[in-house]
């Protein structure tokens, strides 16, 4: 399959300069993709467009992958209602790297290169870039601009020159990484396709040079209509610190069934035969889940590792009775306590149940107990007896001790 294809096949195709994509089934280029640090971690909508990425590169192109310290200094105004509140110098410093390790981490084994916009623009006199960039920029195309427009119009709240010039250092990079690493395109998302413009102009206009833009759509939740990778306590995060591992894995197992197979499209590596062999299982058996457990092993394995994938896996099984509690590794219920209460051994199971919180009363316990909703390690208990090892004590379908 060609990339031009995969990327049609898989859903990637939103806007572009090219003329015919099959473009990109040509010789190899050297393209870009930039994160600003506005936080210390990528979410799961900054990874379907990394997902993009990994196909360029496989697809024999060669990656420039940028960390905004520059731009991060502003922060992209596009989309944003109000004026940002700025990082401090230390917080950018620090998200950086985090965004740095997670690049190597995602495309451990693949060809790339990371750089950092602050690195040319730390130098940079104002007075120069004024005469080499702005001037060379015209005013109605940025005042065009939708969150300009929406800013500055009856009800904005209004935007300052840093925001407002933000589209230019960002046009900037597009034309030093054109000048240094021979970059003729910039991938991204849909939401930065005018920021990206700016470049493309600015590389015409300065250099006489041909550039181009390509990008990926916003993921749509088929359920809800609304933007992709909203978790009820926010946004989903790939760092562990942030959203941890189990919750990063819970998130994608519960996925509507609509829109399983086109996450799988974008959000992993599976080919068009793994995908229908899935089609077929969603469709003989929805209730199974098979199309949301495997994208959420494959999306964990990608962001997290082979090792934490299995671990949550494991977990997550075990919580929910397809695997025994006695296949849990150390590690493993290391994990499971980040996720529900802990209480120490040697207690009984119905003050365990009162401590916990999983009943009210010990009465209401023992009642809980005799009806048959309680169960440790799996096993249906009716007997107040001690637990004086790591056992699992489940009330109902959804009620979890941790007891170790």
């Amino acid at each position: 399959m060609t990339l031009s294809e995969e990327l049609a096949w898989r859903g990637f195709i939103n806007q572009t300069t090219y003329e015919d994509i099959k473009t990109l089934d040509g010789e190899p280029i050297t393209f870009y993709w930039g994160v600003d640090p506005s936080a210390k971690s990528m979410t799961i909508g900054n990874f379907a467009a990394a997902m993009l990425v990994r196909h360029f590169i496989d697809h024999g192109h060669k990656a420039v992958l940028l960390v905004g310290g520059a731009t991060g200094m502003i922060g992209d105004p596009d989309g944003k209602k109000d004026e940002r509140n700025l990082k401090t110098i230390d917080e950018i410093a620090a998200n950086k790297a985090s965004i740095s390790a997670q690049y190597e981490r995602i495309f451990a084994g693949t060809p790339f290169a990371i750089v950092d916009n602050y690195d040319w623009f730390k130098d940079f006199n104002y007075l120069t870039f004024l005469r080499d960039v702005g001037k060379n920029v015209p005013l109605s195309s940025m005042l065009g601009r939708d969150f300009v427009q929406s800013r500055i119009g009856d009800g904005g709240s209004g935007i300052s020159y840093a925001e407002f010039s933000y589209s230019l250092i960002q046009g900037y990079d597009f034309l030093h990484l054109f000048r240094e690493m021979g970059v003729t395109l910039q991938v991204c998302g849909s939401d930065q396709w005018g920021n990206s413009i700016a470049g493309v102009d600015l590389i015409r206009r300065i250099d006489g040079g041909e550039a181009h833009i390509f990008t990926a759509p916003l993921i749509i939740n088929k359920a809800t209509g609304v933007k992709f990778g909203k978790s009820e306590g926010g946004a989903v995060w790939l760092d562990p610190d942030m959203t941890s591992v189990y919750k990063f894995y819970q998130f994608w197992l519960n996925v509507d069934d609509d829109g399983a197979l086109g996450y799988a499209k974008v959000y992993t590596l599976l080919t068009q035969d793994e995908i229908a062999v899935l089609a077929e299982k969603q469709a003989a058996n929805p209730a199974a889940r098979d199309a949301q457990k495997t994208l959420a092993y494959e999306v964990t394995k990608l962001v997290h590792g082979e090792a934490a994938a299995n671990s949550a896996k494991t977990v997550t099984d075990v919580l929910f009775g397809n695997s025994a509690f006695e296949e849990l590794t150390e590690s493993d219920i290391d994990v499971l306590a980040q996720e529900i209460p802990v209480i120490g051994t040697g207690i009984g199971i119905v003050d365990a149940l009162v401590e916990s919180g999983l009943a009210s009363s010990k009465g209401e316990a023992r009642r809980l107990m005799t009806g048959g909703a309680v169960s440790v390690n799996g096993e249906k208990t009716s007997d107040d007896q001690t637990v004086d090892k790591p056992s699992l004590i489940k009330k109902g379908k959804n009620g979890f001790l941790l007891v170790r």
